[in-house]
């Protein structure tokens, strides 16, 4: 069994290798940094990202191809506010983000695979953004003061992070009382067997580290937030082709016959204007 830090290198690893890759060979999150989950012909299946296309402030040269939703599209934001996205990749959503908060706004996009930050960068300065700004560090720690953010955003990040606790505790840190967020995220109905776990290119593929539905919400209820909704759900299939390279005929059968899924949800939720726990007062060190 791997480590917590082991898990994060290896998704750094694979995200490193992928920041240097097109979106077409990235358009499978799946095959990752390899293509070793491709069939062998070379096809490529969109299995989990979503047309962000249609969206005004989307660039192209952003657009790695590795999201599960459309985290932007849902998050209220609004002119001026101070938004953070949590795994910004090369900038896609950070630059969508900026398109709505205007020149009064700002977006902070913070990612742990340097190689990410460096495109990032690169594609903001291209054009010539200045209300943008990107942010090596640990979504477990993240690298910004208390109460700073509007809205958080992230698009099937947290299920590649081992400690997902206290992801959700640093989004509620955070963000201003009456903030909120707009996650995109692949959950799990009904238990796998512990081969997907084990299975390194689907861990860094988004499924293998993702957790049950119901486990997923209660930890965002259990830090505090209010009016949890579920505003978008679908489920993932995968192709035979990629599970043919990782788990038996036999298991592959079985979990088709199941009411086992992967499903891509995007959820919103609320920071109390007031939090009356008071958990988060200096001394009580429960944040």
């Amino acid at each position: 069994m791997q480590t917590p830090d082991q898990l994060k290198e290896l998704v750094k690893q694979k995200y490193a290798e992928i920041a240097s890759q097109s979106k077409e060979d990235n358009s499978s999150s799946c095959c990752g940094a390899t293509n070793s989950c491709c069939t062998p012909g070379g096809e490529v299946y969109n299995i989990m990202s979503e047309d962000y296309t249609q969206l005004e402030g989307y660039n192209a040269d952003a657009d790695l191809g590795l999201g599960c939703g459309l985290p932007t599209e849902f998050a209220k934001m609004k002119e001026g506010d101070t938004v953070i996205d949590l795994g910004s990749g090369a900038g896609n959503d950070c630059f969508i983000a900026r398109k709505v908060v205007g020149a009064s706004g700002k977006v902070i996009g913070v990612d742990f695979t340097p190689e990410m930050i460096k495109k990032a960068r690169k594609n903001a300065e291209k054009l010539n953004f200045h209300n943008v700004e990107f942010r090596q560090g640990d979504i477990e720690d993240l690298p910004v003061t208390s109460n700073i953010a509007d809205v958080i955003v992230s698009n099937c990040v947290l299920n590649l992070v081992p400690n997902k606790h206290k992801v959700i505790s640093e989004v509620y840190r955070a963000l201003k009382p009456g903030g909120h967020f707009s996650i995109s995220d692949i959950v799990l109905i009904g238990e796998m067997e512990a081969s997907w776990k084990q299975v390194a290119e689907l861990y860094a593929g988004c499924v293998s580290g993702a957790i049950q539905k119901t486990e997923y919400l209660s930890i965002i209820q259990e830090a505090g937030f209010e009016n949890i909704t579920i505003q978008k759900e679908k489920e993932i299939v995968l192709p035979d082709e990629i599970l043919n390279n990782y788990l038996s005929l036999e298991s592959i059968a079985e979990f088709r016959s199941s009411n086992k899924k992967i499903v891509s949800i995007t959820v919103y939720a609320d920071k109390p204007a007031k939090d009356e726990r008071k958990c988060c007062e200096p001394g009580n060190g429960c944040c």
